[in-house]
């Protein structure tokens, strides 16, 4: 059971004894008479080869208030598709899979960019945007919930948590954002732990109290990959399309809508998933790709706030991130050593260090390049260009799984 304390700007729903998922379903059920809920999926065929997502998909077959279901299906061809569209024909009424890699969505992809729509690369950013659309044009949705589709301990009781908060007008949040411990012998969670939370409040110490920083420091674990929206917030939103993807989309948040309808709430006890390695010579790879595209999209988003980051500034930055970090260390050991969880110091030192250099190839990075590559333009502003795109895609992705 966790505690009831309210810290940052962010209301924070707590886990506060047990409520059977009955009873949460129940309330949902009567919800969504007003507020049909679409969950979107985004996965790579190889996760339909792990343990992970024949659990999910035998949880999510018995959620009873769903309106309907997106698998945005990434790294697969024609064989694969098939095969997957298969293994989720009885998961709900209307289920679909959106083909990214097929020919008439890269058809949707090339007319976009023919318009000059910067629409990114391939990866999870783009595949959830298309969802997104999918669901927008379809109008059988007011709530989109998403969640990673790696999750090897998932419980539908997660998906439950995650939508109440938007689900129900009595709360009234137009977005919610999951957290939970990642912990199962030992800490998980690395970039959280030390790499966001130690950089953002050595960025605070630097340019001084800025509301940004606060809000960004009142999540609980910013990088989670679980979020309920309404779909208002889907179409406004501009989103990254590289692993900056959940610091992105909290910053459109905040730039979007009043912070009063902004939420974090507590989706279950621990959360397991895949573990991605450090790479600390690789930044290519791993959680190093990880940490400087979050690295650049704070120091971009900042920038867009009118701070400004100097080359003075990011020196500074490296020391102060350092001995941060490291005083985090301290208090995650003794947090450890309290719950006789296995705890290695050195691991960890090597972490900080590692992701140092990604701070500093980072700003490197942003200095050259203030701007960088685009966000992924909102949908209001892909219909302005073309007028008929979600009728389109719509039409493709129904094609697709006729």
């Amino acid at each position: 059971m966790s505690d009831f304390f309210q810290t940052g700007v962010v209301a924070t729903l707590h886990r506060l004894g047990v409520r059977p998922i009955e009873d949460q379903e129940k309330d949902l059920c009567e919800f969504v008479k007003t507020q049909p809920i679409a969950l979107v999926l985004p996965a790579l065929y190889s996760e339909f080869e792990g343990q992970a997502m024949p659990l999910i998909l035998e949880e999510v077959a018995r959620v009873p208030y769903l309106g309907q279901v997106v698998v945005t299906l990434g790294q697969a061809d024609a064989e694969q598709f098939g095969a997957v569209r298969r293994r989720v024909a009885g998961l709900h009424p209307h289920v679909r899979v959106i083909w990214n890699d097929g020919p008439r969505i890269q058809k949707i992809y090339a007319d976009l960019k023919a318009m000059e729509l910067p629409v990114g690369e391939d990866g999870k950013g783009r595949s959830c945007w298309l969802a997104y659309g999918y669901v927008l044009a379809g109008r059988r949705a007011k709530i989109i919930a998403l969640h990673d589709c790696d999750i090897v301990n998932y419980s539908r009781e997660l998906l439950a948590r995650l939508c109440y908060p938007v689900a129900d007008v009595r709360i009234d949040y137009v977005f919610a954002k999951g957290y939970y411990a990642r912990v199962t012998d030992r800490l998980h969670g690395r970039a959280t732990r030390l790499l966001i939370t130690p950089l953002v409040r050595s960025l605070e110490r630097l340019v001084g109290p800025h509301p940004f920083l606060t809000y960004l420091d009142s999540f609980r674990y910013p990088l989670a990959g679980e979020f309920c929206m309404y779909t208002d917030v889907a179409r406004l939103n501009r989103i990254p399309s590289d692993w900056g993807l959940e610091v992105g989309v909290l910053a459109e948040i905040y730039r979007n809508f009043s912070l009063k309808r902004v939420c974090q709430v507590d989706i279950c006890d621990t959360y397991e998933h895949k573990h991605q390695p450090l790479s600390a010579d690789d930044a290519q790879k791993g959680l190093m790709r990880m940490g400087v595209d979050i690295a650049k999209t704070l120091f971009r988003t900042l920038a867009a706030e009118g701070v400004v980051l100097s080359e003075g500034l990011f020196r500074t930055l490296q020391a102060q991130y350092i001995r941060t970090a490291e005083d985090t260390i301290v208090r995650y050991h003794a947090d450890a050593m309290i719950n006789g969880l296995v705890f290695d110091r050195h691991v960890e030192e090597e972490a900080v260090h590692g992701f140092a250099r990604a701070v500093r190839l980072a700003a490197q990075n942003f200095l050259a390049d203030p701007l960088g590559q685009p966000l992924i333009p909102n949908w209001n502003r892909v219909e302005a260009a073309i007028p008929d795109i979600l009728a389109r895609l719509e039409e493709a992705v129904e094609n697709d799984n006729a």
